[in-house]
């Protein structure tokens, strides 16, 4: 009875063990569905906010993205490395207990949410991470079904330490423009804020980055709100120009877009050194470093008389 024991055992660990080097770094609704309960059910971030009371994934927990972002005034920046664990004990995240991370899946600037939040749990040390492809509007349209009673998480003692892995600071984006270090900088944003057309809000002037190219985070997407799979996000990059070994730096107006194009190369296309600049443009504007396509202060008006700064 005891061997019998043992091996039962074994083959659950085994089978959890198999779960988790599967998981991810995107889960179909019909796929997450399946795996919501039972020992080795994932932990399910729901980061709408205030949508998840109107109906969630049974047993989700909420976990608003504004958590996981800085302040208004840069709203790119990192969440101190205190408060963010904080926040992940409260939660009941674990580095070793798989997370799904949820968003509304209305359009492809929606997925930069969840992106992000993977983003930061990944550098956390979260060891299985995955993102509902097509989010809630992916769930609801296989009609799957969905919960309205608030779950309360059960806290960790989780402790991270925030790895620089994934990450570029201001100082090393400052490297890199001064030809000390190599990498592409890659701008997210729509052409119109590549070109100095159009500024976030909280940015001191409007531009790009100097020699960045302009690569928005649309390109990734099968359709509006699915991202494509991996073969595909790896056949679009080489055709970029972006191989496996390339160094790349992606940086939008405030690490939201950016935060799926460094997803798009660093998950599935399998780029190596692929990081994400939280800051972004609106920090780097603020730091008063060099800047291109930033238009005179004549266009400047005008661009804000039209309506498109």
């Amino acid at each position: 009875m005891r061997i019998l024991a043992f091996s039962t055992l074994a083959a659950v660990c085994l089978s959890g063990a198999a779960f988790a080097a599967d998981f991810g770094p995107l889960i179909s609704a019909e796929q997450l569905n399946a795996q919501t309960t039972g020992p080795d059910a994932p932990l399910v971030l729901d980061i709408r906010g205030e949508a998840y009371g109107q109906g969630h994934i049974a047993g989700a927990i909420s976990a608003p993205y504004e958590r996981f972002r800085g302040p208004e005034t840069n709203p790119g920046a990192l969440v101190p490395e205190d408060q963010l664990e904080a926040t992940l004990r409260e939660l009941g995240v674990t580095l070793e207990r798989p997370v799904v991370v949820v968003h509304q899946g209305e359009d492809d600037s929606d997925f930069g949410a969840a992106a992000r939040v993977y983003w930061t749990l990944k550098s956390s040390g979260v060891s299985h991470l995955a993102i509902l492809n097509g989010g809630m509007g992916a769930w609801s349209g296989a009609g799957l079904p969905l919960e309205t009673r608030a779950n309360a998480p059960v806290p960790s003692n989780v402790d991270i330490t925030f790895s620089h892995q994934w990450l570029a600071t201001t100082d090393d984006v400052s490297t890199i423009i001064g030809g000390e270090h190599k990498a592409k900088l890659l701008d997210a944003r729509p052409e119109a804020f590549y070109q100095g057309q159009k500024a976030h809000p909280q940015a001191a002037k409007p531009g790009t980055l100097p020699g960045a190219e302009n690569i928005s985070h649309a390109v990734w997407f099968k359709d509006p709100t699915e991202v494509m799979d991996a073969p595909s996000a790896a056949e679009v990059a080489a055709k970029l120009g972006i191989g496996k070994a390339n160094p790349v730096v992606a940086f939008c107006n405030t690490g939201h877009w950016a935060a799926t194009e460094w997803f798009a190369l660093s998950e599935l296309a399998g780029v190596e050194d692929a990081k994400l600049y939280p800051d972004s443009m609106v920090g780097w504007s603020q730091s008063g470093g060099q800047m291109q396509n930033t238009p005179g202060l004549m266009q400047n008006l005008m661009n804000q008389i039209r309506g498109t700064d």
